[in-house]
């Protein structure tokens, strides 16, 4: 006999007949078990729903079973699917109106008893518990439905970028570290001792390079990593949607991108209300004189989960003084001047008056995403760094490889990257976005499932040619 996943209840006959008894052969864990005298009940799950199993003193074997299982058990079982009576049945569940009658139970794998409740949403749990024994914590019903709704976002987003051209291109993660702007994250390399490599803070340079390439349109759900402190809305690795186009104008990505989260609101979370179609364009002077904030809180009722407020907050300055009085980037230095301030960067005056073709898109006060048109001349990006205070030397160390590409005819070309959790923590009402992560670390960076980061053996500090230097009591 053939196993069915639990779903698959619904779609049988259940054709009125002495001789036809729909079989079904059902694998999952053990929910929750009531023991009612002679009947024992038992809640199955797997990961397509819940059915109640009823098991009747008639069947020994399977009773004496029944009788030995506890929650998260996992069991195999063979019985008669039938439906229940109306005035009986569960409307709270999918598979409330079906029950299987268990002729055979067979026991696959016994449980100890789980840490904390599964059947909860589990935010009474503490966060540290919660992540040690995250495959547990992963069978809630909540996160079930979380990483799911995550899993369609992505698709909706290939098949909608797909429709259009694009590309999916994976870039490197091992790379070079640059400048650019967080602390990145670095890998000793065994066989060049003394040199490492650095984990991509994004795929920004490799995306323009693909433009340097003739692919024209790329897109990347792609890994990205900073070793920078985390908050609700930040991991030190986090997944963002990064795009790329040739031959475009602000106003092309933005109106694509804006109608690709259109689209995938009403397709995916259609009990949502979106404020305002289209988006509103804020000047980020204006923003900052009306909110105080480049993020803005547009909504009309701040308490409504389903409103949806977006606005994009474009004319960034492109560059701000920084602690030492120099200059600094305030997006990222790749950016484009507006064209009429494209004669004050050449000659690197009023940089303070600068403003970049920076577009930021804003929900509910988060900013969701950022990009801007880039400097596609090498002699324009050169500039850029020379404000910022690079060397001659210092910019062909970093950034030789982008100059040496742009000279051999790069089209114009702009892009955009989406905070991929971050999206789906708001679109799913979740405080933190460790919540639409499988394997989220926590607030101070760790692991405490895997137990990361951890220590290396001193034979693989001795390959790579490093020296742990001890702190001093």
């Amino acid at each position: 006999m053939k196993r069915i996943q639990i779903r698959e209840i619904k779609g049988l006959s259940f054709e009125a007949s002495a001789e036809k008894e729909e079989i079904v052969k059902i694998s999952g864990w053990v929910d929750v078990r009531r023991d009612h005298g002679k009947l024992i009940f038992i809640d199955l799950r797997d990961a397509t729903g819940k059915v109640q199993l009823v098991v009747l003193p008639s069947e020994k074997e399977a009773h004496q079973i029944a009788d030995t299982v506890r929650p998260e058990w996992v069991i195999e079982v063979e019985g008669e699917a039938k439906r229940r009576p109306d005035n009986m049945a569960n409307a709270d569940s999918e598979l409330g109106g079906f029950e299987v009658l268990v002729k055979k139970i067979s026991v696959l794998n016994e449980a100890k008893t789980p840490p904390f409740e599964i059947g909860t949403d589990g935010y009474e749990v503490g966060e540290e518990v919660r992540l040690k024994y995250r495959y547990l914590d992963l069978r809630r019903e909540r996160l079930q439905k979380n990483i799911r709704d995550r899993y369609r976002a992505l698709k909706f987003i290939r098949d909608y970028l797909t429709d259009k051209d694009f590309v999916e291109i994976e870039t490197p993660i091992l790379t070079k570290s640059t400048p650019e702007g967080a602390r990145d994250f670095v890998v000793p390399s065994r066989t060049q001792k003394g040199k490492f490599y650095a984990l991509p803070q994004s795929p920004q340079q490799y995306k323009q390079l693909l433009m340097a390439s003739g692919f024209e349109k790329y897109f990347q759900i792609a890994k990205c990593m900073r070793d920078e402190d985390t908050r609700s809305d930040r991991q030190p690795e986090f997944t963002q949607l990064d795009m790329e186009m040739a031959f475009t104008e602000k106003e092309d990505i933005m109106n694509l991108n804006e109608a690709l989260i259109i689209g995938m609101v009403k397709e995916l979370m259609p009990e949502k209300k979106i404020k305002e179609i289209p988006f509103p364009r804020l000047p980020f002077k204006e923003v900052m004189e009306k909110y105080g904030t480049d993020r803005p809180d547009l909504r009309e009722d701040k308490n409504d989960p389903n409103e949806l407020a977006f606005c994009w907050v474009v004319d960034f300055p492109f560059f701000e003084k920084n602690d030492k009085g120099g200059w600094t980037f305030t997006h990222n230095p790749f950016s484009a001047p507006a064209k009429e301030y494209e004669e004050m960067l050449m000659k690197k005056e009023n940089v303070g008056e600068i403003i970049a073709t920076q577009y930021d898109l804003v929900l509910n006060g988060f900013e969701i995403a950022g990009g801007s048109i880039r400097n596609h001349r090498p002699e324009a990006l050169k500039k850029v760094f020379e404000i910022l205070g690079f060397s001659d030397e210092e910019i062909g160390k970093n950034f030789g490889h982008m100059l040496s590409a742009f000279e051999y005819g790069a089209p114009p070309h702009g892009g955009i990257a989406f905070g991929l959790d971050r999206i789906v923590a708001i679109l799913k009402n979740e405080p933190s976005i460790r919540e639409v992560i499988a394997f989220p670390k926590t607030g101070d960076s760790r692991d405490l499932m895997m137990d990361a980061p951890s220590e290396i053996s001193q034979e693989q500090l001795d390959e790579l040619g490093i020296e742990i230097k001890k702190n001093k009591d």
